[in-house]
């Protein structure tokens, strides 16, 4: 029987990474970047490091006006324009690059936070939805770093459910203005925003985006939030009391403002993958220096097993999220030329490009805030008691890290999106998991495949992928067949199959990373490399496992549990594998170099 994944596919689908193959001469990885890339986010890091660090502690105590400041100098030098048209002041730079972009400015605590949401939720809902006359009025403005905005989606009483905000907006008897009341919460830049993309309902139930500017007659602005961590970015309450918007300042279409918030989610949530992909590193190399400068037992704690697991294992998650993220970026930039090709306009090409991938960056905004969170909790374990000081790095960056899993939609609620967009694109026929999953269905029932494939330096780790993907496939079919309809009552059961999907994606993506690289520089010139893949790809299937097991406890008993139960522990099956060793390997480039080097 031909396998699910033997077919290979250089334009593969938003979610078809279940069911297909890609060539490793398909993916992007960062050693494809080119020099101009290498220099825009040279250029990021040296802001950073120059502008943003030594202003850590005034930011944190919100001296006014220091954090506009700093967005005006990015403003400045450009930072902003890297994915906006050049007839809008802009580089127009691919999707790639603004992921560099982000990912370079990562590690600048609650800088990013500021400059994620003026970049991406504040100025791409005008520049895709907006009129030409919004685009020429605000777009120039807000590349430049002339004027600030802010989004303003979330209410107190609607969070993860959006939709369900109740600020109104009425059109006035002249028909001139739409008078907005109601209150928004949680808004970033909002202390200094010049311009504010605001949500409302009109007449009660048509969701509708507005562009509202900040002197508006009745917007109002609440006090700073104190919060646990990102505390140099500005978030305030924002509120509207009968504030007057022109008519000619509704975003897009009446009613239509859920496809804004939606679509631009969609692009918030892979940049943000992309900037904790950057916090992560720049932990990570902290964590070398420290590891190497502190003695205990007069010996440096690198020397020590326990400290070398904690290095690499925060090097082997960041490299693995790495090449999940670019990956991602170049298939959204592949879908987007294919949509120009057909006759879309760039704008209307990435929205479509962005929610083709709406899966992957739905999962890579899961996976890149849950491994900054374990770089930045064992960055605190190296310190010691150090790390729990106020006066050393970690105190921030454990405090900063925490927002991402709930910003761009809870982990919880992306890992549910995750399975429900898979299986609403298979329901809409735009991907084919009835034969796959009916294939596995068949092989179950067959005897087992005792057969040897060619050996080759990935045979096993590929051969665990491919049946990773089958596993998915057999607890995810179970789970539609069990609860039809009434699945997405059954959250626990979402959340396994989506942690299984998320590791395979990234399993995958890191082991395509890896054979490409094996293929320009040689085995050799990249053995630590091959010892991460390794231990990705085992740590992915023991992951799989657990999550699979769970499912199938949960919706099975009696024979059916068993065929499901001898199934998962057929597509689980892995040779023993010394990570151990594996680890301590990677673990030493990083101590010789005193720095994160992958």
């Amino acid at each position: 029987m031909e396998n699910i994944t033997d077919k290979k596919n250089a334009a593969i689908q938003g979610g078809e990474f279940l069911i297909k193959e890609t060539n490793p001469q398909d993916v992007f990885i960062p050693a494809d970047f080119n020099e101009e890339q290498r220099m825009m986010a040279q250029t990021c890091r040296d802001f950073v490091r120059d502008e943003v660090y030594p202003l850590l502690d005034r930011l944190d105590n919100h001296e006014e006006g220091l954090m506009e400041d700093l967005m005006k100098k990015a403003g400045e030098l450009g930072l902003f324009a890297v994915s906006i048209p050049e007839q809008y002041g802009g580089l127009n730079m691919d999707f790639n690059t603004s992921l560099l972009v982000t990912e370079s400015v990562g590690g600048g605590h609650s800088f990013p936070v500021a400059f994620a949401a003026h970049t991406g939720i504040g100025t791409l809902p005008i520049l895709y939805f907006g009129t030409e006359e919004q685009k020429n009025k605000y777009i120039p403005k807000l590349v430049s770093g002339e004027w600030m905005s802010a989004y303003c989606l979330t209410e107190p009483g609607s969070g993860s459910d959006a939709l369900a905000a109740k600020t109104k907006a009425e059109l006035n008897e002249a028909g001139t203005h739409y008078i907005l009341n109601g209150q928004k919460m949680w808004i970033t830049n909002a202390g200094f925003a010049d311009v504010f993309v605001v949500f409302a309902q009109v007449d009660g139930d048509k969701f509708t985006g507005f562009i509202v500017d900040k002197g508006s007659k009745g917007l109002s602005l609440g006090n700073e939030e104190h919060k646990m961590g990102i505390k140099g970015s500005s978030t305030r309450q924002v509120f509207f009391e009968d504030c007057e918007v022109p008519k000619e300042n509704v975003l897009g279409e009446i009613g239509k403002g859920h496809l804004i918030a939606f679509n631009i989610l969609n692009i918030g949530r892979i940049k943000l993958g992309a900037a904790t992909l950057g916090a992560a590193k720049k932990v990570a190399d902290l964590s070398v220096k420290y590891a190497n400068e502190r003695h205990q037992f007069k010996l440096p704690i690198s020397k020590f097993g326990a400290i070398k697991y904690k290095l690499a294992e925060q090097a082997i998650r960041i490299y693995a999220v790495e090449s999940a993220l670019y990956r991602c970026g170049m298939d959204i930039y592949r879908k987007e030329q294919e949509l120009m090709a057909g006759g879309a306009n760039e704008n209307e090409a990435l929205l479509g490009a962005a929610r083709e991938f709406a899966v992957e960056a739905a999962m890579l905004k899961v996976e890149g805030s849950e491994v900054l969170d374990y770089v930045v909790d064992e960055g605190v374990q190296i310190y010691g008691g150090y790390g729990f000081s106020a006066d050393y790095p970690m105190d921030r960056a454990y405090r900063d890290s925490r927002i991402n899993r709930i910003f761009e939609g809870t982990n919880e609620i992306n890992r549910m999106l995750t399975v429900d967009m898979i299986l609403k694109k298979a329901l809409k026929g735009e991907l084919d998991l009835m034969g796959p999953a009916q294939a596995v269905q068949q092989e179950l029932m067959a005897i087992p495949d005792f057969s040897t494939e060619e050996e080759t330096l990935f045979s096993a780790e590929h051969k665990a992928i491919k049946n990773l993907k089958k596993a998915i496939l057999m607890v995810a079919g179970t789970a539609v067949q069990k609860y039809m309809n009434s699945l997405a009552k059954e959250q626990e059961i979402l959340m396994n199959i989506a942690d299984m999907a998320i590791k395979t994606y990234v399993a995958e993506s890191t082991l395509l990373r890896v054979e490409k690289l094996v293929g320009v520089k040689g085995e050799e010139a990249v053995a630590n490399q091959i010892d991460m893949v390794r231990v990705v790809v085992n740590d992915a299937v023991d992951t799989s496992f657990k999550a699979g097991k769970e499912a199938i406890a949960s919706m099975a008993e009696g024979d059916e549990q068993r065929l499901l139960f001898m199934g998962l522990k057929r597509f689980t099956k892995k040779d023993l594998y010394n990570t151990k060793e594996a680890r301590r390997r990677i673990a030493a480039a990083l101590i010789e170099a005193n720095e994160f080097v992958y």
